[in-house]
C-alpha cells in the first residue's frame, strides 16, 4: 500500500502540541489496514526530508531513495501491537 499524505494539524507539532504520536498512530493504521487487506503490512510513504532518520528510528521504516520510505512486515507487526492493544 501508499500512503500519500501525512500530515499533523497545527495544533500537534512542536513543543506545544495537544497530541502526541499522531504520525506513528496514522502509520500503524495504515499498516493495520494493510494486512487486514492481505498485503503483510506492506507500507510505503513519502516523508519530508528533516523526518527521514527520526521515522527510521522511532517507527522502524526503512529509507528507499529520495523521501520515499517503507514499512516492512515486522515493523507493521510492532507498530499494530504499540498503537492498537487489542
Amino acid at each position: 500500500m501508499f500512503m500519500h499524505l501525512i500530515e499533523s494539524a497545527r495544533f500537534s507539532k512542536g513543543k506545544g502540541k495537544v497530541y502526541l504520536g499522531v504520525p506513528g498512530n496514522l502509520i500503524a493504521f495504515a499498516c493495520k489496514v494493510s494486512l487486514e487487506k492481505g498485503y503483510e503490512g506492506f507500507l510505503a510513504f513519502d516523508a519530508k526530508t528533516s523526518l527521514i532518520k527520526h521515522y527510521e528510528e522511532t517507527l522502524q521504516a526503512r529509507h528507499f531513495r529520495g523521501q520515499r520510505m517503507f514499512i516492512e512486515p515486522a515493523a507493521a507487526l510492532m507498530l499494530v501491537a504499540r498503537y492498537f492493544k487489542s
